[in-house]
């Protein structure tokens, strides 16, 4: 064993006692980062070559700060994104919600899927739809200033259609014409504050976490929202708290012109994400 992966084992004790998820990886990946190289290289790093500074981003992790804060990266599905303070960090959850839409679309006989991501963060579902659907065309909006601007660096390049602006008024120009609406929007209940762990309560912005005393204010919102944006036949996707599954598929009701309303499983089993057609096709 070198010295790096040493200091690896000693990191990973540590990030462990402070009660951080998944000590191990985390502890390999600041090494990788620090050290410019993958993790499945840490072991080519001469003895010589250890840079102390893996220490300093250890003791950052230690304190719970974000992984991805620590390395200004974040990775989501084929995606690596520039991320930091002010904006929410893509979580693996979120890659299973965009799954099911990017086959949807996939099946759809539409040749360019119109598309709309709402409250976007960093673009993480607008930038894996748009690079796994190749020829759809992808509207994001996102309202926090701070979290427009990381979007539009993660976006620039892309085929992204970034506005900045409030999610539930957002796009009347497309009213009636988008194939498929997406949201990862805040859903998190007041009262579940002292619950958050660490890196996303003290660290993600509270905008995109906290959704009034149930949690469920915006996605009602969005409920309207999408309905106006689809086409009769078009689809919702909506990602929620695993403690929501029983509760999200009855706002998109058939009062409110929704049909096939259901509840979608994580890749740990757990509630995760609704979806609904709008009635008419």
């Amino acid at each position: 064993m070198n010295l790096l992966l040493a200091e690896v084992a000693q990191a990973t004790l540590r990030l462990a006692d402070a009660g951080v998820p998944s000590p191990r990886f985390d502890a390999e990946e600041l090494a990788a980062y620090i050290h410019g190289v993958k993790r499945g290289e840490l072991h080519t790093v001469a003895d010589g070559d250890f840079d102390a500074r893996f220490w300093e981003a250890v003791a950052r992790r230690e304190a719970r700060e974000p992984l991805q804060h620590i390395t200004g990266r974040a990775f989501f599905r084929y995606l690596e994104l520039e991320v930091g303070p002010g904006v929410f960090v893509p979580r693996p959850e979120t890659e299973v919600v965009v799954g099911w839409a990017i086959d949807a679309l996939r099946a759809m006989d539409v040749a360019e899927p119109l598309v709309v991501d709402l409250c976007t963060g960093s673009g993480a579902v607008a930038l894996a739809v748009a690079q796994e659907v190749p020829r759809s065309v992808v509207h994001a909006v996102e309202l926090d200033e701070r979290a427009f601007a990381f979007a539009m660096r993660n976006a620039s390049g892309s085929r992204v259609n970034l506005h900045h602006g409030d999610a539930l008024l957002a796009l009347p120009q497309l009213n009636g014409t988008v194939d498929l609406v997406i949201s990862n929007p805040p859903y998190i209940p007041l009262e579940e504050w002292e619950n958050v762990a660490p890196e996303a309560r003290d660290h993600d912005p509270e905008m995109a976490l906290f959704s009034g005393q149930d949690g469920l204010d915006v996605i009602r919102g969005l409920c309207a929202t999408a309905y106006r944006l689809l086409r009769p036949g078009g689809l919702v996707v909506v990602e929620h708290a695993d403690t929501q599954g029983g509760t999200v598929p009855w706002i998109f009701n058939e009062e409110s012109g929704w049909v096939d309303a259901a509840d979608h499983r994580d890749l740990n089993n757990r509630p995760r994400f609704t979806t609904a057609r709008k009635e008419g096709a």
